[in-house]
């Protein structure tokens, strides 16, 4: 069983000042590369020494060490992201320099370490696979059936009207799909079956 993986609920912000620079770690949850993009532009400051990034989106990730050397900002920022078990976030951490150089392991401890206490304050929500289905139904059965699938967290995308009844397109968890066919087959009396739907 692959472990639960975590989105933010919202953007979180915290800052650190280690031996006088100061670091500014900037999460926020996102759907997409060019969403995550949009955000390290937004969140970046002109002013600031350097501005690293990284995010993970399933199988998509990035990351940039904005001018730091090779490897100390950007990939322990994502790797901060990867231990924590989060995806579908991108965050940015700001550097104002101090005066007193870090070297290599105090510039990757320093990204990783504050891209860490971010994530680890921010508040989390478990990112929960969703299937979409379809099926056909009697009038007489439609109330009954959308109470009931509503009961197992199946949001209704789409409700179209016929001579012979209702089709509905729907979205709900993963693992309720079994208990939902077998909800529909009930309801109907072997009438209706639901179907997969893409995407």
């Amino acid at each position: 069983m692959t472990p639960l993986l975590h989105t933010l609920v919202a953007a979180f912000a915290h800052s650190e000042e280690i031996r006088k620079s100061r670091f500014l770690a900037q999460a926020s949850p996102v759907t997409s590369p060019q969403q995550a993009l949009s955000y390290v532009q937004a969140a970046s400051d002109a002013a600031a020494t350097h501005n690293c990034w990284a995010y993970r989106i399933g199988q998509d990730y990035r990351f940039n060490d904005d001018g730091e050397p090779g490897g100390t900002a950007g990939r322990p920022i994502l790797q901060a992201i990867e231990s924590q078990g989060i995806d579908r976030v991108v965050v940015v951490v700001t550097r104002w320099y101090g005066g007193i150089k870090l070297g290599a392991g105090g510039l990757a401890r320093a990204y990783g370490g504050t891209a860490a206490e971010c994530l680890r304050l921010a508040e989390r929500m478990p990112i929960i696979a969703m299937v979409r289905l379809g099926l056909h139904c009697d009038f007489g059965e439609l109330p009954r059936m959308k109470s009931r699938l509503k009961d197992m967290g199946a949001e209704i995308e789409q409700e179209q009207f016929d001579a012979a009844g209702v089709t509905l397109h729907l979205r709900l968890p993963a693992d309720r799909v079994n208990d939902a066919r077998i909800l529909i087959v009930d309801i109907s009396r072997g009438r209706s079956e639901a179907y997969a739907l893409e995407g």
